[in-house]
């Protein structure tokens, strides 16, 4: 028998009309899913989840992730209805206006309880499958028997769209493989796509898919609320798989004319269409934004009684602390997300006097050194450890059952280790790195986008950052993507030159605190050369001379090609000064009379760098020219010979010097 009432109805419908109101005030936005998908939340908040509302980063809490990012009103409703202190009714009726916390779509920086920004289809189910991996890894890591401290679910609601996109078939490929039983995705099987029915476009037998997958499917009608607690009781019983729950909804259920059909998904529905619902859900359709006192206290009560569990935690970690502090201690850090005192120290130097090391190799080098110092360092690659260097030595892989691992290997699923990372940093706790080769950040851009705009902590490891490569040839060469990555706002672009600057890159990649960090690293072997300060700035003198007539700026291995054409151009009687200016977002940080120092206006400048021009003339002034790659992919051949053809020369450098000083 239900133990479910009218009052748990109209709890649910407490979502419906305020979704409804806000839409319509708004005159746009998606009714469809949080009128589809209300009766599931609604079962969700008040049979399951852990949460404070009073302390929305209470670190233990379930996460909860609205992958179909559209239906934005709904986490919005339930933000308010639980307490949220910033979610006022004020902000609700201010639904996707200017400075509001409810935009279109949810983002995790801006509205406190929001754990991930979703909204491009697919993105939320590789972020849940990283905060399920975060709990996972970090249970095995600090958990003690008596002191379960990191034990929490992960639900995601997922939309058809989300699973026809093809990162959420990496995603829960990855999520069955690894067996992350606290993984619980509530599918809104609903049928309805933007163009109309699903079946013009999609027509795969999705339970079977993901049994295949390796995860535990159910399904439910969604409006049946014991049918939906009971299926989320079975999936959490089952420890050793994900779980769907393929929840069959009715789009906009409730409206009259447009419930059950494409017009439900998006679109202010009118008001005579809005009343026409509540009178169906059995509320006063002339009262908008409008909850009932016992409804609202009903709501809130969940909200208080699941506040109560974290007193409940915090009382174990003090227990826990007495009996493991250093434990605690350093648990504590990965949650406030502070450093090992001393941490750096550990960051190797090299000799110029060395053979030349490819800034990958290097980059290796200070994962090995680093590993033991920072205890929260997570790393991984897809499918290209070897070549990535990015497996610290006697480390071992993550695997199911066996979380206690240090290294992730993700397979061939950039775009999925993308996502899963950002998942993993916005959880809390973990640095997260991962490594491809830097042509393949296409595939990533969708999850490098929203890492940026989450402003999450994840280090992108790019190895094979040019035409360097050599004879995998232009379909692994990257030419315009670091222009590319340079122009996304809140992504911090790091091109080493050298084995030193890639200590130095790693360094400012760890303490940064902005958002994500892209590290560019060569195949090719580089020289070592001399350790200098500066790396930090984003551009530096690397090599100074009195007098100089022109300035040879490079970034990553064409530093080292700038050196030795500075060279040439002092037995030639030019004195030209050398720039690294491995990070033009750091350069930007700093003030004008550093980068004026560094770039004089008025002095001329040839820029040398393995990739399009597009965007140095902002640092470069009039007088300039470019060694640069234009209007052409690269080339398959050994990788000197490929620079030596695209023009990658000393003597080449030389002329294109001369040429500027003469023009």
């Amino acid at each position: 028998m239900s133990t479910f009432t009218a009052l748990d109805q109209a709890c649910a419908n407490a979502i419906r009309t305020l979704t409804l109101d806000a839409v319509q005030t708004a005159n746009s936005g998606h009714p469809g899913m949080p009128l589809g998908m209300a009766d599931v939340a609604w079962v969700l908040y008040s049979r399951f989840m852990r949460f404070s509302p009073k302390d929305p980063k209470w670190f233990n809490r379930d996460r909860f992730i609205v992958s179909a990012g559209h239906g934005s009103m709904l986490p919005y409703a339930i933000l308010y209805l639980t307490g949220y202190e910033a979610m006022t009714l004020d902000e609700i009726k201010r639904f996707r206006q200017w400075g509001s916390l409810t935009p279109g779509h949810p983002e995790n920086h801006l509205t406190p309880g929001i754990e991930v920004t979703t909204g491009p289809l697919g993105s939320g189910t590789a972020n849940s499958v990283g905060m399920a991996l975060a709990e996972a890894w970090l249970a095995a890591r600090y958990n003690r028997p008596g002191f379960e401290l990191i034990d929490h679910y992960t639900y995601a609601i997922v939309s058809d769209g989300d699973l026809q996109e093809g990162v959420s078939h990496e995603a829960a490929s990855l999520a069955g493989h690894l067996g992350l039983g606290k993984l619980i995705w509530l599918y809104d099987d609903n049928a309805v796509t933007i163009d109309g029915p699903t079946a013009l476009s999609f027509s795969e037998d999705v339970p079977k898919r993901f049994e295949a997958y390796g995860w535990h499917v159910q399904t439910v009608d969604a409006h049946d609320m014991s049918a939906v607690e009971v299926a989320i009781r079975a999936a959490q019983a089952v420890t050793d798989r994900p779980s769907l729950i393929c929840c069959k909804s009715i789009i906009g259920k409730g409206m009259p004319t447009r419930q059950g059909t494409h017009k439900a998904h998006s679109d202010a529905p009118g008001w005579d269409e809005v009343k026409a619902a509540k009178l169906a859900f059995g509320t006063d359709p002339e009262r908008t934004f409008y909850v009932p006192d016992e409804v609202l206290a009903a709501w809130r009560e969940v909200g208080a009684r699941a506040a109560r569990a974290q007193a409940e935690w915090e009382s174990c970690f003090e227990r826990y602390a007495e009996t493991y502090p250093a434990l605690a201690h350093e648990l504590r850090n990965a949650i406030n997300g502070a450093l090992p005192e001393g941490w750096h120290n550990a960051l190797p130097t090299f000799d110029p006097a060395d053979k030349p090391m490819a800034t990958r190799a290097a980059s290796g080098a200070v994962i090995n050194a680093l590993v033991e110092r920072l205890p929260t360092l997570l790393g991984g690659s897809a499918d290209l450890t070897p070549s990535n260097n990015t497996q610290p030595k006697g480390v071992q892989p993550l695997k199911k059952g066996d979380f206690s691992g240090r290294y992730i290997h993700y397979g061939v699923r950039e775009h999925g280790m993308a996502g899963i990372m950002n998942g993993m940093a916005l959880h809390g706790g973990i640095l997260p790195y991962g490594g491809t080769f830097f042509c393949f950040s296409d595939f990533m851009r969708p999850a490098l986008r929203l890492a940026a705009l989450s402003h999450a902590h994840v280090i992108f490891v790019f190895t094979h950052d040019s035409v360097g490569l050599g004879e995998d040839g232009p379909t692994h060469q990257p030419i315009e993507q670091l222009a590319s990555l340079r122009a996304m706002p809140n992504l911090l672009t790091l091109r080493p030159a050298d084995a030193n600057e890639t200590a130095a890159a790693w360094k400012v990649a760890i303490e940064w605190k902005r958002g994500p960090v892209a590290l560019l690293l060569s195949r090719q072997a580089l020289p070592i050369l001399p350790k200098k300060e500066g790396f930090e700035r984003g551009a530096y003198i690397f090599h100074d001379v009195d007098n100089p007539k022109l300035l040879l700026v490079a970034s990553g291995s064409e530093v080292s090609l700038a050196l030795d054409a500075a060279n040439a151009l002092a037995q030639r009687g030019v004195p030209a000064r050398v720039i690294s200016m491995p990070s033009w977002e750091l350069f930007d940080l700093q003030d004008e009379a550093y980068r004026s120092h560094v770039l004089p206006f008025d002095l001329p400048k040839l820029v040398i760098e393995a990739g399009v021009s597009q965007g140095w003339h902002k640092y470069t002034g009039p007088l300039v020219r470019f060694v640069t790659i234009e209007g052409r992919f690269g080339a398959s051949a050994p990788y000197k010979d490929i620079f030596k053809h695209l023009g990658f020369t000393v003597e080449r450098v030389v002329e294109e010097a001369l040429a500027l000083l003469s023009a």
